[in-house]
């Protein structure tokens, strides 16, 4: 131990009489020069993460440490079931590894990460021990070693995107990560880790190579020694019994297991015995190795130097490359802006993944129905149809489709569907948007209608043109002429792009300018302005006519006699 360090009081925190020294900001430098957990990725109340850059870089960057490769070592699991009680014998063994008896005195309390017995959670984010420690490798080489503790995961005030961020990116950022597990390696255990693995890989670069190094279970508390023995030999049996896959196997356990060995170069487990129940019960322990089972403490001694020892220690690697010091904090950046932003999805609770499945679904056949239906009534090979029958018809299989809807058993409860049934609303009335315009094609009229306007526009300013040029008033008739020859060549454009298919984007615009000239009158309007205008000028049609006057006039007499 740092014989430097002050005791902690029996819950495992620093005594009041300490706070001054343990109440310690990224601002300020290290008192005393005294080694401590320091916060370098905080949680905040929003469920925002936020990197301590300033005391990351006073740790990393440091001359002696700064330019060294490094092992990172973190510990992760569920919230309460130990982990920073373990961090501090590990603690413990880099300080004294040169002894055997690197424990220490039997009745020395345990201090270092902060640790608590009880039910309530102690570490959040991500703590780094602040002294990085320089181990000589077998082969003479000098590495930096980097001890982290997480947050527990799925404790009653982190959310599940919390929980995820936190074991991912300390799984990013270690060489080897220790999955603290309590008992047994439930399949909830290996789902959990899938899920956590998946959602750091998504936020590192696609390599050949699998995305992390070292994943060590670590079963606490295992109750069958009887079956396979506490230690390494035993767990990797065990682990390789839990991880094996069969052709018996059920599809998704078979991918969850297909997953994590393909995430780890190495995978290991290791079986610890309970500590006993004075540790478990006793309010007042303070990590006295007196007061600890001797079953635990004989595979302590055996665990942590199997962990830490110098011959046992991997140096990070990212890409098949090794990292240093300095080039670990340009990752923890790099890392941490990707969760800070939008980039991920958020990882979501079986519960909720399962009901937005199940409505999604139940929309799809909702939407399945729907299109069945308006296909028979307007698919491709059904003729035209009346725009208010079509109408009606679209309102008659909206209804029926949105019953399916209904008339699926969902889960999460009718405000979860709501939003599902509104999706399904919107989407159906975009379909319809579609379905119109596929029935629309369909009428020639309106397939006519641009170069009916087209043809409309050259025959009135031709018309225009001639009165105008009449009665003197050549500017007007100019005028006309100019937009007569525009008219005409849109007309010839347009029919080439219609009989080529070339420059299609040219004629969209001219349909759009012909629809808006077309529904500007609209037709009925149209048509009655057409009629008035011919009534209110009769007698030129007459005088330019006089044939169709004179049996006009015998029409009205024969009506007369009858």
């Amino acid at each position: 131990m740092a014989k430097h360090r002050k005791d902690r009081d029996s819950w495992g925190e620093w005594s009041l009489s300490d706070k001054n020294v343990y109440d310690w900001s990224s601002e300020e430098e290290e008192p005393d020069g005294r080694a401590r957990p320091v916060q370098v990725l905080l949680v905040k109340d929003d469920h925002t993460f936020e990197l301590d850059e300033a005391a990351l870089s006073r740790i990393l960057l440091s001359e002696e440490v700064r330019d060294r490769e490094v092992v990172a070592i973190s510990v992760a699991g569920a919230f309460r079931k130990g982990k920073s009680f373990l961090m501090d014998f590990m603690l413990r063994y880099m300080y004294n590894h040169a002894s055997e008896d690197w424990l220490g005195d039997s009745d020395e309390p345990l201090t270092g990460f902060s640790w608590r017995g009880g039910s309530e959670r102690e570490t959040t984010g991500i703590q780094i021990w602040s002294e990085v420690f320089l181990v000589d490798k077998p082969d003479g080489t000098k590495v930096a070693v980097l001890l982290m503790d997480t947050q527990g995961t799925f404790d009653s005030q982190s959310t599940l995107r919390d929980s995820a961020t936190v074991f991912a990116l300390s799984t990013m950022i270690s060489s080897m990560q220790v999955y603290n597990i309590s008992q047994n390696v439930q399949e909830d255990d290996l789902q959990h880790l899938q899920l956590f693995t998946e959602y750091g890989r998504l936020a590192m670069e696609e390599t050949f190579l699998k995305p992390f190094q070292s994943m060590i279970f670590l079963i606490r508390d295992w109750s069958f020694p009887y079956e396979f023995p506490y230690g390494q030999e035993g767990g990797m049996k065990f682990l390789e019994k839990r991880l094996k896959i069969s052709e018996n196997q059920h599809e998704e356990l078979q991918n969850v297991r297909k997953h994590i060995h393909s995430c780890f170069t190495n995978i290991s487990c290791f079986l610890m015995p309970h500590p006993g129940l004075k540790v478990a019960t006793n309010p007042h322990f303070d990590g006295r190795i007196k007061e600890i089972d001797g079953e635990f403490i004989n595979n302590l001694k055996v665990l942590v130097p199997w962990l830490l020892s110098p011959r046992n220690i991997d140096v990070k690697e990212i890409n098949g490359s090794k990292i240093t010091c300095r080039g670990l904090v340009e990752y923890f950046k790099a890392y941490i802006k990707i969760y800070q932003g939008e980039e991920l999805p958020h990882p979501k609770s079986m519960l909720q993944a399962t009901a937005e499945a199940n409505n999604l679904a139940a929309v799809a056949a909702a939407k399945d129905l729907y299109n069945k239906k308006m296909e028979e009534v307007c698919g491709g090979d059904r003729p035209f149809l009346a725009p208010s029958e079509l109408q009606a018809r679209h309102s008659v299989i909206r209804e029926e489709a949105l019953q399916v809807f209904r008339g699926v058993k969902k889960m999460g409860g009718e405000e979860f569907s709501r939003r599902y049934l509104q999706q399904l609303e919107g989407e159906i009335d975009e379909v319809f948007v579609q379905y119109i315009k596929h029935n629309d094609s369909k009428n020639i009229f309106h397939a006519a209608r641009t170069p009916a306007t087209l043809f409309v526009v050259i025959f009135v300013m031709y018309v225009a043109a001639g009165i105008t040029g009449f009665v003197g008033v050549d500017i007007i008739a100019s005028l006309c002429n100019m937009i007569l020859g525009l008219a005409l060549i849109t007309l010839c454009t347009w029919a080439y792009i219609r009989y080529s298919g070339e420059y299609r984007e040219l004629g969209a615009v001219i349909d759009q300018v012909a629809g808006a000239l077309w529904d500007q009158g609209s037709t009925n309007e149209a048509l009655y302005k057409l009629y008035n205008v011919a009534a209110n000028h009769r007698h030129l049609y007459h005088h330019a006519f006089p044939g169709p006057q004179v049996d006009e006039v015998a029409e009205e007499q024969d009506k007369k006699r009858d």
